[in-house]
């Protein structure tokens, strides 16, 4: 059976307890909870998958691996333990605008093969950037964190099937969930395409009926392939976006 995270902002813990609540109360379809970590949030992305379980048990923190110290991981590991965290997605994150922070030089390769070590129930999923470089070096450096001991892999969003397919293929038998996410604005795609290197095919529209249909088709291939999804709804409203789709 197919399984399908939602990507919940960690905005006010409030907000995110009743977005969740209302989600699993409405939306069976969903079967997880993704939690970004956002440094221009006050509350981490571990701290309110903590307040999320109880709702969601099925919750997954992002882990930045340049805001630890591979040296000095211990108050990680034991937070993740306290708060009793099953699952986490393993970034390499982007560097913060404010200098006063400090990072470090953690690849989420060493990160994932740490936490893996430390925490041996951990589930540890890797993230994977298909527009970041070439495929053949994104699938290297896939191959390179299933060794680190990656249990499965979060993609950013897809907007053409014929990509899919390609890393599909690369990824068969691995727990992978394809990412959709709803770009409806020709500012959004400008953004996607300077930033994140991201490519859409000819045929795309911005626009909600466009989002939605994809959507569906990705939900339809990963249920026919063996595949998972992860729908990232920025800047929309859930209850339409998710209403169209599940429909």
């Amino acid at each position: 059976m197919i399984q399908i995270l939602l990507e919940v902002v960690p905005r006010d813990l409030s907000v995110v307890i009743q977005e969740v609540d209302f989600v699993k109360n409405k939306f069976k379809q969903i079967t997880g909870i993704n939690i970004p970590d956002l440094l221009r949030f006050e509350n981490r992305s571990w701290d309110v998958a903590s307040v999320v379980r109880p709702v969601f048990p099925n919750v997954i923190p992002h882990i930045r691996a340049i805001d630890f110290d591979l040296d000095n991981c211990e108050p990680l590991v034991k937070t993740l333990q306290v708060l009793q965290i099953a699952s986490v997605v393993v970034i390499k994150g982007d560097p913060p605008t404010d200098m006063s922070k400090q990072v470090y030089p953690t690849t989420s390769v060493k990160l994932i093969k740490k936490l893996k070590k430390e925490i041996q129930h951990l589930k540890v999923y890797a993230a994977i950037d298909q527009y970041r470089v070439g495929i053949k070096d994104e699938f290297d450096y896939i191959e390179m964190k299933k060794d680190a001991g990656a249990d499965g892999f979060l993609t950013q969003p897809f907007f053409d099937m014929r990509l899919v397919d390609i890393f599909s293929e690369k990824l068969r038998g691995t727990e992978v969930y394809i990412g959709v996410s709803p770009v409806v604005t020709e500012k959004s795609q400008s953004y996607w395409e300077s930033r994140n290197r991201a490519y859409f095919p000819k045929e795309f529209r911005p626009s909600l009926e466009w989002n939605v249909k994809f959507a569906k088709d990705v939900l339809t291939y990963c249920s026919e392939n063996g595949m998972n999804a992860y729908l990232m709804p920025i800047r929309i409203n859930l209850e339409d976006y998710l209403q169209r789709i599940f429909n």
